[in-house]
């Protein structure tokens, strides 16, 4: 009965998650400016919406996996990615010294209060969106596994040419 219960609240998400444009909250960049997120654009061209977690390895190994081909994505594709971090305001110091650390190429906003978190219905870290040119949420898939990052960016290429996108 709890698998059932947890597949329909899954299923629910991902509809959730298709019918919407970005949520209107407030989160910050790494310098302290608010951002609105339903302001958030690439000039018509797809984003990548990361939720991620200074304590969480998963979240890690996905961003540097992103890091290492981001600049080839970028030039192939147009696309942006923001890398969200939902630590609280315990943790939420350490986020700018580890992007500076890790050398990031993409923008690190911080949700320090949960808000984007709990209107994306993002549970568990990482949860990663892609947003097409319109700001409609077309896709997203959560946790992460060695090479997970090439769906991403696949979808972004489909984006790019016009092709539907199927959640998988």
């Amino acid at each position: 009965m709890k698998k059932i219960l947890l597949s329909a609240a899954l299923m629910m998400t991902a509809c959730f998650a298709f019918a919407q444009q970005l949520p209107s909250v407030t989160v910050t960049d790494l310098n302290g400016k608010q951002i609105n997120t339903s302001e958030l654009s690439n000039d018509g061209k797809p984003m990548i919406i990361n939720f991620w977690a200074t304590w969480c390895k998963p979240c890690l190994k996905e961003m540097s996996a992103i890091n290492d081909v981001y600049i080839d994505w970028q030039d192939e594709t147009g696309v942006k990615m923001y890398a969200v971090s939902i630590d609280d305001s315990r943790s939420s110091a350490r986020v700018k010294t580890m992007a500076n650390a890790q050398a990031w190429d993409f923008d690190v906003l911080l949700d320090v209060n949960g808000d984007f978190k709990r209107a994306m219905n993002v549970t568990n870290p990482p949860h990663v969106f892609v947003v097409d040119g319109q700001g409609n949420v077309v896709f997203q898939h959560n946790g992460y596994s060695d090479g997970s990052e090439e769906e991403l960016i696949e979808v972004v290429r489909k984006l790019n040419a016009g092709e539907p996108i199927e959640q998988q």
